[in-house]
């Protein structure tokens, strides 16, 4: 395994990503990584929840080497074998009948694509989101999330029109008063209905939610949740937008966090674990009807590098990996993973344990209070949490802080 070391570490040059207090890594196999000092780590968090088939998979390696060596690049007015073969190959394993894909190239521009395509087959113009969201971190992307840090950070989040929010159907310090999950899930979707005909359900392009709540913390909604969200669509002629930007490729056990819930959306958006994130590439899957629709009116916009020949190729290279066994294998070990994070329930500084899948939070909470430690709106200070990340690193275990 060939390292750097700290004294043949290239001259600091100032870039937005890192400041010199963080690990420089240098190698990766499997779901373990190297720093430049030689110390070794379990990747916990799959850096971004995103490198979903490992490190080193020797299968996305070759592929991007041959595609590359063929033709690196095809521009979207121009067939690709590869891009052709990965469309084919999603629409395959995509829940109901979404079959037809445009390619993007981060999670933020697939959600504003999904964002344009429903504006333009609804003619609505008002896109709901919930509270407690990650969407991305464009301006359109961060007005449509419903983290408050992302939103401010952002110049308060709302630089592009048409965003609207409402209440996750959160269990845990939920905002509705339901004494049992299924309570809370009639009342949130309740709650979305009321929403959507205050808003003017005519004016009410598309719902936008992730599955599987991610950044946020790991929020899954309870049951028949989502069956009563597609239901409330389908009544106002409302699209249903899934972001499977983390959820997807097994994250939660199966191919998309979706098909966890039983419902089949309008759009599908997916980035991150598409090629196990060896090549940027995202995209949007849609319906037979929106894609029709689509085909007809034509789409005015196009990227430069979506549905790039060399991510196409790690893509089609990923889906195999994950075809061969990594998808089972994660539903398989999702119950052992819930089971030794539950175990951490005993603590008085765990307020709560949730997830799916392989995606779960530990949330930390004030044992005399009982609010959580990591939250935008807490005051400045020592967070207890950091050090928890930090001790878990010194240990060789890289994990990640959300915010509920």
């Amino acid at each position: 395994m060939a390292q750097s070391t700290a004294e043949s570490r290239p001259e600091a040059i100032p870039h937005w990503y890192g400041d010199g207090d963080v690990l420089t890594l240098v190698d990766g196999d499997g779901v373990t990584v190297h720093d430049d000092d030689g110390n070794a780590y379990l990747d916990f968090l799959s850096q971004l929840y995103c490198v979903n088939a490992g490190h080193g998979e020797e299968r996305i390696v070759d592929a991007i080497t041959e595609q590359a060596s063929t033709i690196a690049y095809v521009s979207s007015s121009k067939e690709s074998d590869v891009r052709s073969t990965l469309a084919a190959r999603l629409a395959e394993v995509a829940p109901g009948d979404l079959r037809d894909v445009f390619f993007s190239v981060s999670g933020s521009e697939a959600n504003e694509s999904a964002v344009q395509f429903a504006r333009e087959y609804t003619g609505g113009r008002k896109v709901l989101s919930r509270y407690q969201s990650y969407h991305g971190a464009t301006y359109g992307a961060a007005s449509l999330t419903g983290d408050p840090e992302t939103r401010n950070a952002m110049g308060r989040g709302a630089e592009t029109t048409g965003a609207a929010k409402f209440f996750p159907p959160v269990v845990h310090r939920s905002p509705f008063d339901g004494d049992t999950p299924a309570a809370i899930a009639r009342q949130a979707a309740d709650h979305l209905e009321y929403v959507i005909q205050n808003e003017g359900p005519d004016s009410v392009a598309a719902v936008l939610m992730e599955p599987v709540g991610g950044t946020s913390g790991a929020y899954p909604a309870p049951a028949d949740y989502w069956q009563r969200v597609r239901a409330i669509c389908d009544r106002y002629d409302v699209l249903l937008i899934a972001d499977e930007v983390i959820t997807g490729f097994g994250r939660c056990g199966e191919w998309f966090g979706i098909e966890t819930e039983g419902v089949v959306p309008d759009l599908l958006t997916f980035a991150k674990g598409v090629t196990s994130a060896y090549v940027p590439l995202a995209g949007v899957i849609t319906s037979p009807e929106v894609a029709a629709h689509l085909h007809e009116e034509g789409i005015d916009v196009g990227q430069t590098f979506a549905g790039h020949p060399v991510a196409c190729a790690a893509g089609v290279a990923a889906m195999d990996a994950y075809g061969d066994g990594l998808i089972e294998n994660a539903r398989a070990r999702s119950a052992h993973l819930e089971s030794r994070l539950r175990e951490l329930e005993r603590y008085d500084a765990v307020g709560d344990v949730r997830g799916r899948g392989l995606l779960w939070a530990v949330e930390f909470t004030d044992p005399e209070t009982g609010d959580p430690f990591h939250h935008p709106w807490m005051d400045a200070g020592e967070n207890p949490v950091d050090d928890v990340i930090d001790a878990a690193q010194r240990r060789g275990v890289l994990v990640g802080g959300g915010r509920p």
